[in-house]
């Protein structure tokens, strides 16, 4: 808008204290010279370039202001990995809990035991939309048998006095399961430091090209996910170890997959009838880890 324009308009608005107290009307100043008539045609492309120039001054406003709000968000608050096309589920946005004062996060300088001060539950990815909840793994605490039950039954002894051993303080676990049947269940083991959980985990479940400690879920092979495509994880961050059930499996079909990230160890199993897909596992995965990050 020019400022002649600008102008204009605001000798058209009626000043409220004139309208109270009219004053007299001052003489007219004398017209100016009129202007040359425009023809009719340049009238049209005089208006016909006013249009697009407003539409570009719009779109590029537009794009600006997007650029700008996705430019501001933090990483888990951009809905990325929500779409639907390709199979992923709608998880919510995610954000990290807050910090107890003075507490630093598990990869920080100073935090030597790649401790997770923040509460263990708050750290447990929330269940996608459409899910039904399962009651017992509500996002709360759970015992330790309740977690070893999670593998065969010649496994759970061990698994159950290693824990004591190796001083678990806290299992949390969220489970759920999605309108086409596909079962999820999530849980975090917090240890009394790194070294504790990294022994946890090579000494029990193992750290090969397949897992040592069989699940109830997937009693036969399990292997390395050669679908699951990332970088290896720089020193001091979390490890990855993926794997999926080998054919000839059972009616259902179970990926899982460990994540070693500081003083915590956790277990993501998902199990389907026919076969468990690929990308919302990795995708579960994937947040779960940037959590525990």
């Amino acid at each position: 808008m020019t400022e002649q324009t600008e102008q204009a308009e605001q000798a058209a608005v009626p000043d409220e204290a004139a309208a109270v107290r009219p004053e007299p009307e001052p003489e007219p100043d004398p017209e100016p010279d009129a202007a040359p008539p425009v023809p009719p045609r340049d009238r049209r492309v005089l208006r016909a370039v006013a249009r697009w120039t407003a539409a570009v001054l719009v779109c590029g406003g537009l794009g600006t202001g997007t650029a700008f709000g996705i430019a501001s968000m933090e990483r888990t608050d951009v809905p990325g990995l929500a779409t639907e096309s390709d199979g992923r589920w709608d998880y919510p946005s995610l954000t990290l809990p807050a910090l107890p004062a003075g507490s630093p996060r598990p990869y920080t300088i100073g935090n030597e035991y790649e401790i997770h001060h923040a509460d263990l539950r708050k750290l447990l990815l929330p269940a996608p939309a459409g899910a039904t909840p399962d009651k017992k793994l509500n996002g709360g605490w759970v015992t330790s048998a309740q977690y070893v039950s999670e593998y065969g039954k010649d496994h759970r002894s061990a698994l159950q006095q290693a824990l004591a051993d190796f001083a678990v303080r806290h299992i949390a676990a969220r489970g759920w399961v999605m309108p086409d049947g596909t079962t999820c269940r999530v849980y975090l083991l917090q240890f009394n430091s790194a070294d504790m959980a990294g022994q946890f985990k090579s000494a029990e479940i193992g750290t090969g090209l397949s897992p040592d400690a069989l699940l109830m879920s997937a009693p036969g092979e399990s292997a390395i996910d050669e679908g699951w495509e990332s970088e290896t994880p720089a020193d001091g961050q979390s490890a990855l170890s993926l794997y999926t059930e080998v054919k000839p499996f059972g009616p259902e079909h179970t990926r899982h997959a460990y994540i070693a990230a500081g003083d915590t160890m956790a277990l993501i199993v998902q199990s389907k009838k026919g076969t468990a897909a690929a990308v919302p596992f990795h995708q579960t995965v994937v947040l779960q880890n940037q959590l525990l990050g």
